[in-house]
């Protein structure tokens, strides 16, 4: 029976019997986190051999005889260029290898275009006055803090299955100068699980922009992090970008953070030749090369491109169980009660969870009160504010899948909770 057909008295005593099962939780004392997006500690374990790829001082050439503990090689081995390009869909000309964090360096390409414009005819963004920036919600967390710390004006863009609002986004773009740039988790999103569609990405090539150094800035964190045999397909921006002939609209990212070692991977950029010569240039003055030994590592461990994607099915193999538990304990909890929806993802991190209007705050209270830590209510929209307080992203992965069935259980506790909390006050 759904809540919201339940009489006062019904609800009350739903409420009562809801609120004595959160007690029992609470007093056991637990200690239980799914507030981020980190690998399991086995999924870690998968990598072990990386540690030993590079053992020894002979160890440390690539296949053409360079010397990986030395200077040069600003964008990356020739043989890890050839390893990633396929992940974003590019040639080696189009990428550049980095060190292990993604969020880094989309971080430092704002800053470089802030100081220094997006090409060299270009004028630097900070010199343009007011900057605004497009941000589909709910997203990802720590891209709208890069753009709180810059001081860029966010604007919320819904979205839907099929990405965000592009109605809305070629309307403003097109009026405004001042937008300069847009984020996007094209495949898989977080937290939404959402994969861009064919018609969302042609529009994104084709849209006349006002300002003619609008960039897109597309983190492709979750290309190859598939839940199933039937993955979404994502059509390649770039390619649909020079056909629209604006090559240099895009720049694209990915890492192997959540494929190898989460701290001690490697990252990518991918643009059209223009793009990566310009941030080549930039960064001839910022270092002589990132850590290539680190770069030969994974070159060896994996081997190519199709050594990388069976080495995801090991992950596969260890995540979605724990997607499964998550999403039958919302479905058995839940599911008749008419108090929330919740994505079902092929693939990614992440279930977005909405709750009813004005209770995602309380629920993420009344988890942690009882030992159980989300990410906080609002973190999936710009300054943290979610308007109709509802989005809650839970993140499976990390916790072992017996803890995790406990959690999810006690997050329907709290869901149950605060939504009979809010009726009741109406």
């Amino acid at each position: 029976m759904k809540l919201t057909e339940m009489s006062r008295e019904e609800l009350l005593e739903f409420k009562n019997k809801v609120q004595e099962e959160y007690d029992g939780y609470k007093a056991q004392g637990l200690a239980l986190n799914m507030a981020r997006g980190k690998p399991a500690a086995e999924q870690l374990d998968l990598t072990e051999g990386l540690l030993t790829a590079v053992s020894k001082s002979s160890d440390c050439f690539d296949d053409t005889g360079f010397d990986c503990r030395n200077y040069g090689g600003l964008d990356g081995l020739p043989a890890a260029k050839k390893l990633f390009a396929p992940m974003l869909g590019v040639s080696e000309k189009e990428l550049i290898v980095f060190g292990n964090s993604s969020l880094n360096i989309m971080y430092d390409t704002i800053a470089k275009y802030l100081l220094f414009g997006v090409d060299e005819q270009s004028k630097p963004w900070r010199d343009q006055g007011k900057i605004k920036w497009l941000c589909p919600v709910p997203g990802y967390d720590r891209h709208f803090l890069i753009c709180e710390k810059f001081g860029i004006e966010m604007i919320n863009i819904p979205t839907d299955e099929n990405g965000p609002d592009m109605d809305m986004i070629e309307k403003l773009v097109a009026e405004d100068e001042s937008i300069k740039g847009i984020w996007c988790v094209p495949m898989y999103a977080n937290p939404t699980g959402v994969t861009y569609s064919d018609e969302v990405v042609k529009r994104f090539a084709n849209m006349k922009t006002k300002a003619s150094d609008f960039r897109i800035f597309w983190d492709n964190a979750y290309c190859v992090h598939h839940l199933n045999d039937t993955p979404d397909k994502l059509l390649n921006i770039l390619d649909e970008c020079k056909a629209a002939g604006c090559p240099e609209r895009v720049v694209m990212f990915a890492s192997t953070s959540k494929i190898s070692y989460a701290g001690a991977g490697v990252a990518i950029m991918g643009a059209s030749e223009a793009n990566i010569k310009y941030i080549l240039s930039l960064m001839t003055v910022q270092t002589i090369g990132h850590d290539k030994i680190n770069q030969l590592r994974h070159v060896k461990f994996f081997g190519d491109f199709e050594g990388l994607k069976e080495h995801m099915k090991k992950h596969r193999a260890l995540i979605a169980p724990r997607f499964e538990v998550v999403l039958n304990t919302l479905e058995n909890e839940l599911g008749e009660l008419g108090i929330a929806q919740w994505t079902k993802p092929n693939g990614g991190y992440f279930v977005s969870f909405n709750a009813m209007n004005g209770t995602a705050k309380r629920i993420v209270t009344l988890c942690k009160e009882a030992g159980v830590v989300l990410t906080g209510a609002g973190a999936t929209f710009p300054y943290g504010k979610d308007p109709e307080d509802k989005n809650i992203r839970v993140a499976p992965t990390y916790p072992p899948v017996e803890e995790l069935k406990i959690a999810a259980k006690l997050f329907t506790v709290c869901v149950k909770l605060a939504s009979a909390e809010k009726l009741l006050e109406a």
